[in-house]
């Protein structure tokens, strides 16, 4: 199998980390490999748990990071990544690294239906099990397809697309990626078929965060972070649309508030103190010259926080 990602961001990140060579690490989103490795490699009596609810990121992961002592790895959710810290005896950590969203691999492997690229079966399941993006576009009545497309791929046209899948599969399933992009294509204005980008990437992206839960986990995965971190850990984040990046600085922003006393009270009466610090006010962006190389990093933004 040849998993490969390419991270955005990958010196900052693990710069942002401040790893040190005694710490204990989490990456919750282990992909291929490439932070875990960097981060172990990084490490001499310290520790690093790899996490992925890929069974093919896993293989490969575990392959890869055998060599190191301090490498654990286990599958699973990062959203459960408490959970799985205490399954093998993790109670505390110095740093958690989250790379969010679709990994390189899950989108050029086609036959995993991420891609409205090339023809695949209509999957997207990240875990590989449970409900799929066939099975949304085929049970899903035109109202709740519109919500999906509307509230997670944020596209104007979503009810003409939903309503369009609706009809066409009247006729047969809907099978393929690409029967589905067809049908998105024929769906929305003429306008928007010739802008620029394929009229079918909101709905893609859409109905692949639907499938996989993503946003919901994002949030149940930061507080599980946050709350493994000890004093003076770092939480480094890394997202790739407006719907994820919004949550997680949201979230740092609102553990960076202090007290919430009316302004015209004289003294402090709720007794609220910060619980972290921000290391970059508003983010990290790729460079040209990673944007040069990496076209798909366009949208990644690095996020981090250390706890007081």
């Amino acid at each position: 199998m040849h998993f490969e990602h390419k991270p955005v961001l990958f010196k900052e990140t693990i710069e942002s980390l401040n790893i040190d060579p005694e710490g204990t690490y989490i990456d919750g989103t282990a992909g291929g490999g490439g932070h875990s490795g960097a981060i172990l490699q990084r490490l001499t009596t310290g520790t690093l748990l790899s996490i992925d609810r890929d069974p093919d990121a896993i293989a490969v992961v575990k392959e890869r990071l055998g060599k190191y002592p301090g490498s654990v790895v286990a599958m699973g959710n990062f959203c459960d990544m408490d959970k799985i810290a205490l399954e093998h005896g993790i109670v505390n950590v110095d740093g958690v690294l989250l790379d969010i969203g679709v990994s390189s691999y899950q989108l050029d492997t086609a036959e995993r239906g991420f891609s409205y690229h090339a023809d695949a079966p209509l999957d997207m399941r990240m875990s590989q099990s449970g409900t799929s993006a066939a099975d949304l576009v085929n049970t899903l009545s035109w109202q709740e397809l519109a919500e999906i497309i509307s509230r997670y791929g944020e596209d104007k046209s979503a009810v003409r697309i939903a309503k369009g899948i609706v009809k066409a599969r009247e006729e047969k399933p809907i099978e393929t990626t690409l029967e589905l992009a067809e049908i998105i294509r024929e769906s929305v204005p003429a306008a928007v078929r010739r802008a620029e980008g394929h009229p079918a990437r909101r709905t893609f992206q859409a109905l692949r965060i639907a499938v996989n839960g993503e946003l919901d986990a994002l949030k149940k995965g930061l507080a599980a972070a946050f709350g493994l971190l000890k004093s003076g850990g770092r939480l480094s984040v890394i997202t790739f649309h407006s719907l994820e990046d919004r949550i997680v600085k949201q979230q740092m922003n609102k553990w960076c508030e202090g007290c919430t006393c009316p302004k015209d009270f004289p003294v402090c009466v709720c007794g609220d103190k910060p619980k972290g610090k921000l290391i970059y006010k508003k983010g990290l962006a790729p460079s040209e010259e990673e944007l040069r190389e990496n076209p798909r990093a366009r949208s990644a933004r690095l996020r981090v926080i250390e706890k007081l």
